[in-house]
């Protein structure tokens, strides 16, 4: 039986609403679009007509592989951050809304500064240091990160995104100190991997079966990657720069001690949109 591709959006937010998916709508949207190969435009556009048996099977297929757990960023390869579309793979995670606290705040400082460079570390689809650099036009950007397969994404990033003029990708360990040839940054931004190594068996399916192990583990108890960047990484910071984290969910004051115990001041808490500590920033000492 055919249906009209606004019928076929319909079907598939019922579908997606009936298992209990919070963003039915949008999630619905996303499949029916890639599925028929419409923009959001198209398909609001083109709601009265109708779609093609073939087309029809494809988006159900996708919904049935959205409903056995596979998020609809992986099924489609792509997803929005901070208004920029990014290439997404199981490469890399899937970048959230939480993280645009991240970024904000780090805008609103490097905006302050004229000509700079930053540094996003533990990078992954390069989401951060790329909405950073679409904000703060002097900015100029490295995307570090130590996977060779996330760099992929992060390169296919700064081109799809058309900032090749303000960012780069490296590859770069945050766990190891980093080469004096790197240079100094006057802001260093992080979302690295915070969950206790034996938390991640205990998460959502769709974040434990789908997501890469590597960007979650944050070692016995998720804090290992922040005592190795405040040790290691203060060095590649300018006097006067800046540490932005993201944090996991109760992390905030013990990410706060670690920062304050190596130097950094000035150190602050900034909470997302479900009222969650969820960033950490401080000022590293012109003492130190």
């Amino acid at each position: 039986m055919t249906t009209t591709y606004n019928n076929l959006f319909m079907d598939l937010r019922a579908g997606l609403r009936a298992a209990g998916v919070e963003m039915a709508t949008l999630e619905a949207r996303e499949l029916t679009c890639f599925a028929t190969g419409k923009s959001r435009e198209e398909l609001v556009r083109d709601g009265a007509l109708y779609a093609s048996p073939e087309l029809e099977r494809r988006a159900h297929d996708l919904l049935k592989r959205r409903l056995a757990g596979e998020p609809v960023a992986y099924l489609i390869g792509e997803w929005e951050f901070y208004g920029l579309p990014l290439d997404i793979s199981t490469d890399v995670l899937i970048p959230r809304t939480d993280t645009e606290v991240l970024v904000s705040q780090a805008i609103d400082f490097c905006r302050t500064l004229g000509e700079c460079r930053v540094l996003d570390l533990c990078a992954g689809s390069g989401c951060v240091g790329l909405a950073l650099a679409s904000q703060v036009q002097r900015a100029r950007v490295v995307l570090g990160e130590v996977s060779e397969a996330a760099l992929k994404i992060c390169r296919q990033n700064i081109r799809r995104t058309g900032l090749s003029g303000r960012a780069v990708s490296m590859q770069i360990d945050a766990r190891r100190k980093p080469s004096p040839a790197l240079g100094e940054f006057r802001c260093i931004v992080s979302n690295p991997p915070y969950i206790p190594a034996g938390d991640i068996d205990t998460l959502d399916p769709a974040v434990r079966d789908y997501e890469p192990r590597l960007a979650l583990d944050g070692g016995e108890d998720g804090l290992d990657f922040y005592r190795d960047i405040v040790e290691k990484w203060r060095q590649a910071l300018s006097p006067g720069g800046r540490l932005y984290f993201e944090v996991g969910a109760g992390q905030a004051d013990r990410v706060l001690r670690i920062m304050r115990s190596v130097g950094f001041g000035d150190i602050q808490v900034v909470k997302d949109t479900n009222d969650t500590p969820r960033v950490v920033f401080g000022t590293l000492c012109t003492s130190v």
